[in-house]
């Protein structure tokens, strides 16, 4: 006769979630993330909005995979009304583009080969020279993560597994930074069409939040027509939409007619408009192109919603 206390479903217990290799990548992933921001908060330091970014993201994409490790290891995430697999993967994306920005920042303002003066002295740099190294271990761990768990051509998938639903959240990514460099000095509410391309980027990012958060909580079936006609439609728009904001920003910023072809000699470092004006430029180009590998993706990707 078997024993009553074992459970009726097998263990309790799930261990495959952490010796199968994207479970060991989840592990790694919480090594270093606890590691790095221990060195950092021990004698590391950080300071201004840089270092609290950086402090965030680390925080974030800790607590983040422990929830998704626990979950995984006690089955409770079939409780969750949600599709674990859209979850886990537009974690992964959005943590991979988290720590590989801390991973840059962290040592571009922090870390130096000279020790500091005292009382840093050259402890503080070993323990920023060490936390910068494992700031690029776990932005590799998450990327592992999101290259085995990334829908292969002619696998059916969860659909934010796919290149596409892995593109929308690069592209809410870097709508965020077009927004950071807007609020910093842009200066775009001098004329109306750059207005207009604050609404385009807006609009944009707003539908590409949509679309996620309904993947993510597996409400994609109650749109009433097919998810995937609507995010080729949707893309199609934001590719048109992006198109005449990459036209229309450069022309009302650096043309000699409204705005500074080159940056003015007398403009301070850290606070000139035209440099938040090129950063929105860059990135418009870089999400335009984004948008524009999405649509061609979309329109041959196979998914399920419910995964």
């Amino acid at each position: 006769m078997g024993s009553t206390l074992e459970p009726p479903g097998g263990a309790y217990l799930h261990l495959g979630a952490v010796a199968s290799p994207v479970g060991t990548a989840r592990a790694l992933q919480l090594a270093f993330g606890c590691t790095t921001f221990s060195l950092v908060a021990h004698r590391g330091g950080f300071a201004g909005v840089q270092g609290t970014f950086c402090m965030a993201a680390w925080g974030f994409c800790f607590a983040v995979s422990a929830l998704v490790v626990a979950c995984e290891l006690t089955r409770l995430h079939g409780c969750l009304r949600l599709s674990w697999g859209n979850f886990t993967a537009a974690f992964a994306m959005l943590a991979t583009l988290l720590s590989a920005t801390a991973a840059v920042l962290y040592p571009l303002y922090f870390t130096r080969l000279r020790c500091p003066p005292e009382p840093e002295g050259c402890a503080a740099r070993d323990f920023r020279l060490a936390a910068s190294v494992f700031a690029g271990l776990l932005f590799l761990a998450y990327a592992t993560e999101v290259a085995l768990t990334r829908a292969r051509p002619g696998q059916v998938a969860s659909y934010m597994a796919t290149v596409s639903g892995l593109l929308k959240i690069v592209q809410a990514f870097v709508a965020c930074i077009i927004f950071g460099a807007l609020v910093h000095d842009s200066h775009y509410g001098r004329f109306a069409a750059t207005q207009w391309c604050v609404a385009v980027y807006s609009l944009c990012f707003l539908a590409t939040v949509a679309v996620v958060a309904l993947s993510v909580m597996g409400h994609t079936g109650g749109l009433g027509c097919p998810f995937d006609r609507v995010v080729v439609v949707y893309t199609f728009l934001a590719v048109l939409l992006y198109l005449s904001a990459a036209v229309i920003w450069p022309v009302f910023c650096f043309d000699p007619k409204y705005g500074e072809p080159g940056r003015p000699p007398d403009c301070p470092r850290g606070s000139c408009p035209w440099d938040s004006q090129l950063v929105v430029a860059t990135f418009t180009y870089v999400n335009l192109l984004l948008y524009v590998i999405d649509l061609a993706y979309s329109q041959r990707i196979r998914f399920v919603p419910t995964l």
